[in-house]
């Protein structure tokens, strides 16, 4: 397995609300034990059960039942019958809250990266949209419930010691059609991974 420099994030850190934890995850590494890395420049929060964008919002079902249990785990989605999105696992178990990692800017195991997106014109469109980065990162359906705390599975968040953003960019959550007025995305201001929309 791979090591980053750095500290893998606690379970303690994700047992929060989303909306705190999520800015907080801007600039830390998303890392897999191949070796790949990016450091994570968007986010977006979900609430769970009262947000109506919430994959959670109407109970848990076979697909979501990784976003009931506990905190530092991550939830791997299929949507529109094309794509893996990858969630941070927040806020205590029964909740369904999360945290969808929008953009990555590339940081390790590029070589690999390319091999899975080859079809990207530049190192910078590798990882900028919550798709193209499992897809670059090697993220799948078999991963939902990956324990990104254990800090010895296939992925895990490490810190070191970059920290976020004083004056992060926020702005509403895109790709939904509910809750749209909530300012609940976060980015790394000026970065040029961030995803189109």
């Amino acid at each position: 397995m791979a090591q980053w420099p750095g500290i893998v994030l606690s379970r303690a850190f994700y047992h929060r609300d989303p909306t705190e934890v999520a800015p907080e995850l801007l600039n830390k590494l998303l890392c897999c034990a191949d070796g790949r890395a990016g450091r994570i420049v968007e986010v977006e929060a979900y609430g769970g059960v009262d947000d109506p964008a919430a994959h959670t919002f109407r109970g848990r079902t076979a697909r979501n039942a990784t976003m009931f249990g506990p905190p530092g785990y991550m939830y791997v989605y299929f949507t529109y019958g094309l794509h893996w999105c990858a969630n941070a696992v927040c806020s205590d178990e029964n909740v369904g809250a999360g945290v969808l990692i929008r953009a990555l800017e590339p940081v390790g195991g590029l070589a690999r990266m390319r091999e899975a997106r080859p079809k990207a014109a530049r190192d910078r469109a590798l990882c900028n949209g919550p798709a193209r980065l499992t897809q670059a990162m090697g993220i799948t359906g078999i991963h939902d419930g990956v324990d990104l705390a254990a800090g010895a599975g296939a992925y895990t968040i490490t810190d070191d010691g970059m920290p976020p953003p004083g004056a992060p960019m926020v702005g509403p959550r895109v790709g939904i059609s509910r809750a749209t007025e909530l300012p609940w995305r976060w980015c790394v201001p000026g970065s040029p991974h961030l995803s189109r929309k």
